[in-house]
């Protein structure tokens, strides 16, 4: 497996090994032993699948309390994925970072709890698969808008308007949601 360090400290682009002949390809998307080596260690209780057509943005979400480390990966299609450093202390603070994500690749983007995640899709569609750290609790749901520009993300949308949930659209900027809000994140 190839490791990319990325510039917010936590967040790790990632390359697991794909064994290829005239049949196709296998690759192992998680293996316990090899991520804690890496540096994962987080437990990871619950997976996801998200299916999405093309011009939807999701995000930016996260939990407080229980925060959820993430291993995203898309199965088919291509989004531009994003992480939004929400961690009280950090000194990258509201900084994002984005990658994209593709189902020919088989990146995978780690997010250690004390981020937010977003995507767009700019496949027709796409399915993304994610591992989180903790279960899902409505109630602790953190939601940031997309646009926040104190946040700036550059969103490589294709000349329209997102494909947003009602929730999304009417989210909060991140100075609405206080460091005191987020606790100890």
């Amino acid at each position: 497996m190839i490791v990319h360090p990325c510039p917010i400290p936590g967040l790790l682009l990632l390359e697991p090994r794909r064994f290829t002949d005239h049949r196709g390809w296998f690759a192992e998307s998680w293996q316990a032993e090899r991520y804690r080596n890496i540096g994962i260690t987080d437990t990871f209780v619950q997976d996801n699948l998200a299916h999405s057509k093309q011009g939807v943005l999701r995000g930016l979400h996260a939990q407080w309390p229980h925060p959820q480390a993430k291993l995203i990966q898309v199965l088919a299609g291509r989004v531009f994925d994003v992480a939004v450093d929400i961690r009280a202390h950090s000194p990258t603070f509201g900084h994002w970072h984005g990658v994209v994500l593709d189902g020919e690749s088989g990146r995978q983007f780690y997010l250690p709890a004390g981020f937010l995640h977003g995507y767009y899709v700019l496949s027709d569609t796409a399915l993304l698969a994610y591992k989180v750290a903790d279960g899902f609790y409505p109630e602790h749901e953190l939601t940031v808008r997309w646009n926040d520009p104190a946040i700036g993300i550059e969103w490589p949308l294709e000349g329209t308007a997102p494909i947003l949930s009602e929730k999304d659209a009417a989210a909060p900027c991140l100075n609405d949601l206080t460091k005191h809000r987020l606790g100890e994140y």
